[in-house]
């Protein structure tokens, strides 16, 4: 009897094994001799401000020149953005006419994106977030992938999507394939511009941190820490809109070390709504106007990370890795 069941065992262990080696060798971007077609969709939280619009398509430019034939696409993640820009299709010329492209005007989520390239042949599909760090945002987009992608058809030919992945954010994500330390350096590595204005002006160098009321907001801490490492001539602070630091915690810092001029610039892809207006508008509550009445000479500057060409080139690196994680050919 217990040779029997010992017998039973092995049989179905070989069968669970050669199935999954089967699986795995049909997933890795060919059946047989076969080639999938490959599409890249730039994931960013989005902006409702025109001008900021060029960090986000500095990025796509990048990427599509390394990868010239194969189309990139842009979505955006924030509901409330694409609410704006949908309430916007109402009057397109006006927009338009200002330079805005028909795919941000007529942006879409991540599910319609992606849709729409599986409509078109695409089955393989590297969604690359341009987020700054795997935080809420980057989460629910993983989700969305991960849910795609775990699609099985009765019919192998007809499963939607031969490799669905998604790449890693800026500073990096959790998990031990790509250290999120090695990921921080190198996005710090591309702020020296940044840096030099602030020796130039002999002035603190304050960014300004999304940030976010219900996720661990330690990876600011851990940049400021490094940037004074790498940067040891300037002092360098970062806050957050929402959580921890805010504003109050950054002003108590400048008046330690008792301040004098402040060079204050977002820490995010663009210099969009919370730059123009929370960080230099006319509010009393801008961290601009905060500053000035705590007597720190303030100088802003509206220009997102995207636009830096050497952080930009950040994405162009992580959707490589993402492609020979995924065994996706990018030639």
């Amino acid at each position: 009897m217990l040779n029997r069941f010992l017998y039973f065992i092995l049989i179905v262990m070989f069968t669970f094994c050669g199935t999954e080696s089967a699986i795995s060798s049909n997933e890795h971007g060919k059946t047989g001799n076969r080639e999938y077609k490959t599409a890249i969709v730039l994931a960013s939280f989005g902006t409702t401000v025109p001008s900021a619009v060029e960090s986000i398509t500095n990025i796509q430019d990048k990427v599509k020149k390394e990868f010239p034939g194969i189309p990139v696409k842009i979505t955006f993640t924030s509901n409330i953005i694409r609410s704006v820009w949908k309430e916007r299709q109402a009057e397109p010329e006006k927009w338009l006419n200002q330079g805005i492209s028909r795919e941000i005007l007529y942006v879409e989520n991540i599910i319609s994106t992606i849709g729409d390239l599986m409509e078109q042949g695409y089955k393989n599909i590297i969604v690359q977030p341009t987020h700054i760090f795997f935080m809420e945002q980057s989460h629910d987009l993983n989700q969305y992938i991960q849910a795609l992608a775990s699609i099985r058809t009765i019919k192998k030919k007809w499963k939607p999507f031969n490799r669905l992945v998604m790449g890693r954010p800026a500073l990096g994500m959790p998990g031990d394939i790509y250290s999120y330390h090695d990921d921080l350096e190198k996005a710090l590595k591309t702020l020296l511009p940044d840096v030099e204005l602030a020796k130039k002006e002999k002035a603190v160098l304050v960014y300004m941190a999304h940030g976010n009321e219900h996720w661990s907001t330690g990876i600011y801490a851990e940049a400021q820490a490094l940037m004074q490492t790498l940067y040891p001539d300037v002092k360098t602070f970062i806050g957050c809109v929402e959580g921890y630091p805010g504003i109050d915690h950054v002003v108590n810092l400048l008046s330690h070390i008792k301040a004098d001029k402040v060079v204050i610039k977002p820490f995010m892809i663009v210099a969009g709504d919370h730059a123009v207006n929370d960080m230099a508008g006319q509010e009393e509550d801008s961290w601009q106007n905060i500053m000035t009445k705590k007597g720190f000479n303030v100088m802003p500057v509206l220009k997102g990370l995207g636009s830096n060409d050497a952080f930009a080139d950040i994405f162009v690196e992580h959707i490589k890795d993402a492609a020979i994680n995924a065994g996706i050919s990018l030639k």
